[in-house]
């Protein structure tokens, strides 16, 4: 069951699949290994439907025991995220910043892309999670990512430097979580509209700080893992109506359903875990 006030907000077509089990997916770290190879050496895997460098495992696998997992060539990494990363079309030679970057999934694949060159620059404002980005990237074999401790509110303290500079700016937003309620069932019961009201309005400005970060005819990458219009579409609108200079551009992936610019990853359309992304460029 869903929450009263939030069922009807949802698409009917995705209630019974977020009560389903979610897979496991895998992000083959393509700078270093061949997906097919990879696969040879887990039974029962299979390559993801829409991203390239994803394999898909039953639930359960004993992944972390497996000799890809312990040389560093895979990481655990919904299908859906993955293609978020790959919003970002990040090069070697790029300047790029992961804005919200939690434990650092995303900046790994973006490392991965960048094929470990240029500069990579991670930050959040929580250093907890932060901290669990350099043991990670020691096991994939990606050294040089910058890290940055943002204090809320005042971000920009830490990455004036950066200012009209970055080729790519990826913000995987704090949001509901509506898009992962597979994985955590007891978050739609601590949602509360107040809750939400907040997270729009930290979206919206992680929005607006992004874009000053984003070079000219650099890039900026919206995301967030709900299936909520205010938080996705909504809030889309919203910035290209503040911002001029930005325009929505042609994502590098067929999954998903458009919306007003940007596309809409479900569990039930898709198979992944439930994601609003968007690709905006700077003019």
């Amino acid at each position: 069951a869903l929450p009263r006030w939030l069922a009807d907000r949802i698409d009917p077509a995705e209630h019974a699949a977020l009560l389903e089990r979610a897979p496991l997916d895998l992000r083959v770290n393509h700078s270093r290994a061949d997906r097919d190879a990879i696969a040879t050496l887990l039974p029962d895997a299979q390559p993801t439907p829409f991203a390239p460098h994803g394999l898909r495992l039953p639930e359960g696998t004993p992944i972390e025991a497996s000799a890809p997992w312990v040389d560093g060539l895979v990481e655990i990494q919904d299908e859906g995220s993955q293609l978020i990363a790959l919003a970002g079309q990040a090069a070697g030679g790029m300047t790029v910043l992961d804005l919200c970057a939690g434990a650092g999934g995303k900046t790994l694949a973006l490392a991965d892309d960048m094929g470990g060159g240029g500069r990579l620059i991670a930050s959040d404002t929580n250093r907890a999670r932060l901290d669990r980005l350099a043991p990670r990237a020691q096991r994939s074999g990606f050294g040089g990512i910058e890290t940055r401790l943002l204090d809320p509110g005042r971000e920009m303290a830490t990455l004036g430097d950066l200012r009209d500079a970055c080729d790519v700016v990826l913000v995987d937003a704090p949001c509901s979580g509506t898009g992962t309620w597979r994985r955590n069932p007891e978050a739609r019961w601590r949602l509360t509209p107040d809750r939400l009201a907040r997270l729009v309005e930290t979206q919206a400005r992680l929005l607006d700080l992004a874009a000053d970060l984003v070079r000219p005819g650099g890039a900026l990458v919206y995301a967030v893992c709900s299936l909520l219009d205010e938080e996705g579409a909504g809030q889309l609108r919203a910035f290209l109506g503040r911002r001029s200079s930005f325009a929505a551009a042609q994502l590098p992936f067929s999954a998903g359903r458009y919306q007003d610019g940007g596309t809409l990853l479900s569990p039930g359309h898709d198979g992944t875990d439930g994601f609003f992304v968007a690709r905006l460029v700077r003019a």
